[in-house]
């Protein structure tokens, strides 16, 4: 099938549609349903009646927004209606959730007429906490948004108008820059102008752009004051008007500094690129076909020329879901009564900002793994960079409440932490171990020092402040690299290869001469392999915790620093454990990574162990130990182990949270199944920390968990160590490394 076949087919699929309400709170019981409904409803209803601002409180307001349209100017199809608008405009909703986690109903209005527009919308102020406005031909979209925003006290906002501005406005920020131009000597051609070419255009002039330097084109040529004159032009156009002589969109190109192409594909040659002043900057964003094409206008010259499109199969793609759902965000967070030019400037510079970071291996890999630096080929941020939320949303709603548009002030340095619960649970418990991190950081050695992957880690670890890292490995190499990848840090170094590291080699001798190691064998792995470097590191103190694996086995990872560090003191066996974190839940799964067929003194101490790192992450541990029998319902050598275990940890005083087993895995997590049918479980509420009867069931059971159960994992965390060492998975990205190196950390400062 084809690309429209398969589309019809996506949205057919039982049920039609994309969008769908969902409950937020349990409606399982009678009195649920009393509380949701009458009578218990009464008395919200009475508080809002008080103050209407407690509708923010007790309703979906805050976090609900209208897309609104009349289908009149639908991107690609012309005017064909509200109700062939419709999907349309549910996908818009899907983006504001997949993005910005905001709440979305659509509505499309069978209205031709502004001012019945305007009235219509207006009405709608009590449900909504604020209004997109979606694909509303010009040039009446500046009329109804403008009146829109006189009558009502929530955001309205023409995302055609006003999206690609602010996206192209973060990519002329960036482009000018990398041209070594400053934005207000900049001559600007426009060809167009429409909605969105006269609101970018004005958003430009917001930005620094000098506004007798804009020339504006329409079908008919140069916008200029005599076409005004003579009424040829309407009013909007009529702002970009300049005192030049008439002349078509080649006229205009010629010496100019900037294309911005909002209008119908292939009118710009490769000869009017050519005409352009030096290192031309030519954003072509019509679409689907581009006003020229980015091979064609790259060839035009010898010169730098910087170019974005709309197209996502070309580097640059101006994309409106850079702006929209982040602008929203942060505007509903505050409550703010409008999105203003303060609001939209500062995710502009948002956008700027963030593109001159490194960037995540998950965003790479969505884009083919090709790379992605700052430059000619890379002036704005890709739109799947989950990074955006963090950047912009913050910006924004810090710009409302210094531009007095916000009637909520929020802390923005816990407002990062409510962005990240929002993305999901896994970054929100992540953050509570990075922010205990960066608290106290540690020195962190990261054994694989000259990996691309370790010298962005460490760059991050750095910049953030959440570990002192300390790269292992050629110090020429990761110089090199880390140029390349044009990160600004001074890492510390250590080079085994090039220092006299001799204490290093005797001290792995002395604990391992009796292991069949020689003096010039251990001379040998300090030299060579940073493993057996990096464990003597932590093991002397020169380091406080080690990470490897990255390019290694995980046995083979594992092996130098079990021979080196060892085990604590308390600890007789280390043991793998992943965290997985659910919508509104999570597990702490052990052992997935170390023991085999362990016995119940190590079920037992890897439950302790676990138990443990549960509360590094401010979770309060409940423990189980699984097995396919509930409570002696199966009598066997398998099922005593793990019954064994749990009476060594009842009779254990330094056991200070519940525990229980053997149990089945649904016993463990389903509140009804515990404690209705099993009420006399020391857990009265259902496990978070789930023990694995051996190694094969408990990598089989996270990886289950993950795939089909949509969780989010978070490991694999080395528990039992007497210094704290992770071991990474081969192939794990950047954020892996830097939350492993995280709980590291917080392991060292404890």
């Amino acid at each position: 099938m084809g690309l429209d076949d398969d589309a019809r087919e996506y949205h057919r699929q039982d049920p039609p549609g994309k969008i769908e309400i969902s409950t937020t709170k349990p409606t399982n019981t009678q009195r649920d349903l009393s509380l949701a409904y009458s009578p218990g409803v009464a008395a919200p209803c009475r508080d809002i009646d008080a103050d209407p601002d407690a509708a923010f409180e007790y309703t979906a307001k805050g976090n609900l927004v209208g897309v609104i349209s009349n289908g009149s100017a639908v991107l690609g199809l012309g005017d064909i209606g509200p109700e062939a608008s419709k999907p349309v405009m549910e996908g818009k909703g899907v983006l504001f959730k997949r993005f910005a986690d905001i709440d979305v109903f659509d509505v499309e209005l069978d209205h031709d007429d502004p001012a019945a527009f305007v009235e219509t919308v207006a009405a709608m102020e009590p449900t909504f906490g604020g209004i997109n406005l979606e694909d509303v031909k010009a040039p009446e979209c500046f009329e109804i948004e403008e009146r829109l925003r006189e009558r009502m006290s929530i955001p309205v906002f023409h995302d055609d108008q006003h999206g690609t501005a602010i996206i192209s406005g973060a990519a002329l920020l960036n482009a000018a820059d990398i041209v070594d131009k400053e934005i207000d000597d900049l001559d600007i051609v426009f060809s167009g102008a429409g909605a969105s070419a006269i609101a970018t255009a004005r958003f430009y002039v917001s930005l620094g752009a000098d506004r007798d330097r804009i020339t504006m084109c329409d079908s008919s040529g140069i916008i200029t004051t005599d076409r005004v004159a003579a009424g040829d032009v309407n009013d909007y156009k009529a702002e970009f008007a300049r005192d030049v002589p008439e002349g078509d969109l080649a006229d205009a190109m010629a010496d100019a500094d900037v294309f911005v192409g909002l209008s119908v594909g292939g009118i710009v040659s490769q000869e009017m690129v050519a005409s352009m002043a030096r290192d031309p900057i030519v954003f072509a964003m019509a679409n689907p076909d581009p006003e020229i094409e980015y091979e064609t206008a790259k060839a035009a010259r010898e010169d730098t020329v910087v170019m974005a499109t709309g197209r996502s199969d070309y580097p640059n793609q101006v994309n409106n879901v850079l702006g929209f759902p982040f602008l929203f965000r942060g505007a509903l967070d505050v409550r703010a009564t409008e999105i203003n030019e303060e609001m939209k400037r500062a995710a502009a510079e948002a956008l700027a900002d963030l593109t001159r970071q490194d960037v995540p291996d998950a965003v790479v890999k969505a884009y083919g793994d090709q790379p992605l630096q700052f430059g000619p080929d890379y002036v704005i941020p890709k739109p799947l960079d989950p990074r955006v939320l963090f950047e912009v949303a913050p910006a924004v709603a810090q710009a409302a409440m210094e531009s007095g548009a916000a009637r909520k002030s929020i802390d923005l340095s816990d407002y990062e932490e409510r962005l990240e619960a929002r993305l999901g649970k896994s970054r929100e418990m992540m953050r509570v171990v990075l922010n205990k991190a960066k608290s106290d950081p540690k020195r962190v050695a990261l054994a694989e020092g000259t990996d691309e992957k370790m010298i962005r880690a460490a760059y991050q670890l750095q910049e953030q402040g959440i570990a002192e890292p300390v790269l292992i490995g050629d110090r020429e190499v990761i110089a090199e690299t880390a140029g390349d990848l044009g990160l600004e840090f001074d890492p510390t170094v250590v080079d085994p290869a090039s220092g006299n590291y001799t204490e290093y080699a005797e001290r792995l001798y002395d604990l391992r001469k009796r292991k069949g190691l020689t003096r010039t064998e251990a001379g040998e792995l300090i030299r060579r392999d940073t493993n057996y470097f990096g464990s003597v590191m932590v093991e002397q103190g020169d380091a406080d915790a080690l990470l490897t694996g990255l390019t290694h086995h995980y046995p083979s990872a594992l092996r130098p620093p079990l021979q080196v560090i060892g085990t604590a003191e308390d600890a007789d066996f280390a043991a793998g454990v992943y965290l997985l974190t659910f919508k509104n839940r999570v597990v702490f799964c052990a052992d997935t990574t170390v023991n085999l067929a362990p016995e119940p003194e190590v079920l037992a101490e890897i439950t302790k162990h676990t138990a443990n790192l549960a509360r590094r992450f401010n979770v309060e541990p409940r423990a189980a130990l699984l097995s396919y029998s509930n409570f002696g319902s199966v009598e066997n050598e398998g099922t005593h182990r793990p019954r064994e275990a749990v009476d060594l940890l009842h009779s254990d005083p330094e056991v200070g949270f519940p525990v229980d087993g053997e149990m089945q895995a649904d016993t463990a997590v389903v509140e009804d199944i515990l404690t209705g049918t099993y009420e006399f479980s020391a857990l009265d509420e259902p496990a978070n920390v789930l023990t694995f009867p051996n190694l094969e069931s408990g990598n089989i059971g996270y990886k289950l968990l993950q795939r089909l159960g949509g969780a989010e994992a978070i490991g694999p965390m080395l528990v039992g160590m007497d210094a704290p060492v992770h071991v990474l998975q081969r192939g794990d990205e950047v954020k892996d490394i830097v939350n492993l190196a995280g709980v590291a950390v917080v392991d060292a400062q404890q």
